[in-house]
């Protein structure tokens, strides 16, 4: 094995929409732990792991066999962190514990190999999308949750098709109007955000353009990471002392960005 190949390492993933009518991407994910994840220190997952989430007690096996497959990984020695997303903000700490990974909050600031890095889903930043940040506010309603996860399961997986159902219908919206944009991040808040926290490396997903942008904040180059979504493809974020690398894959075989 090279010396790059070999170097210690930590993987970033997001937005795989996990989903029973989508076997392509679970096999996908569960080669990516077994191939890839296994050999990193740490693996995190910035939200959206799943496509809809209704709560732990959800019985559904898909659930099981994905819990079972990082949990592998876990137990190998690899720290397993996990943001919530848009789509699993229901996740708590039972699933988490079934997967042996730890839930951190929205956004967090670690230390990557020397650098400080912000790391979040990336919704927050999306301040165009006036409507999707009104609801986002309400569903962050600690009340709001507490209401939603008592109700009975029939009822929570109803609801579940009713909203993934929305959430087409609201993005064929904005394409239909060609206004895209409006679902990306606000380009003001990104510096914005990156200042409040005093770093100058941000990884986060939830737009769906994979990408690394190079920007300034407070007058610094910066660089923002953005991760790709696993709906046509898989796409991880690998990080070392001596390399950042967006790969995307074409659900099989392993290829850099460009």
């Amino acid at each position: 094995m090279s010396e790059l190949m070999s170097e210690q390492h930590t993987l970033f993933i997001a937005d795989l929409h996990l989903a029973a009518d989508r076997s392509d991407i679970t096999a996908a994910f569960l080669r990516f732990l077994r191939e890839q994840a296994i050999h990193a220190e740490a693996l995190y997952i910035l939200g959206d792991l799943f496509e809809v989430w209704i709560g732990d007690d959800n019985p559904e096996p898909l659930l099981a066999e994905v819990a079972n497959a990082l949990k592998t990984v876990s137990d190998s020695g690899v720290a397993l962190y996990f943001i919530h997303g848009n789509r699993d903000f229901f996740l708590r700490d039972a699933y988490a514990k079934r997967c042996g990974m730890a839930i951190l909050p929205p956004s967090k600031v670690i230390d990557l190999y020397g650098k400080p890095t912000l790391i979040m889903h990336g919704d927050s930043l999306c301040t165009l999308d006036i409507a999707y940040q009104k609801f986002r506010k309400w569903w962050n309603q600690p009340w709001w949750q507490w209401l939603m996860l008592n109700m009975p399961l029939w009822y929570r997986q109803r609801l579940a098709r009713k909203a993934r159902a929305r959430s087409a219908k609201y993005k064929q919206q904005y394409m239909a109007q060609a206004q895209p944009q409006i679902m990306d991040v606000t380009p003001d808040e990104v510096p914005r955000v990156m200042a409040e926290a005093g770093v100058l490396k941000l990884i986060h997903g939830h737009t769906h353009r994979p990408a690394v942008h190079q920007l300034e904040v407070n007058g610094n180059a910066a660089e923002r990471y953005v991760l790709g979504d696993w709906y046509s493809q898989s796409s991880y974020l690998k990080v070392s002392v001596s390399q950042w690398q967006l790969y995307f894959n074409a659900l099989a075989d392993d290829s850099p960005a460009a």
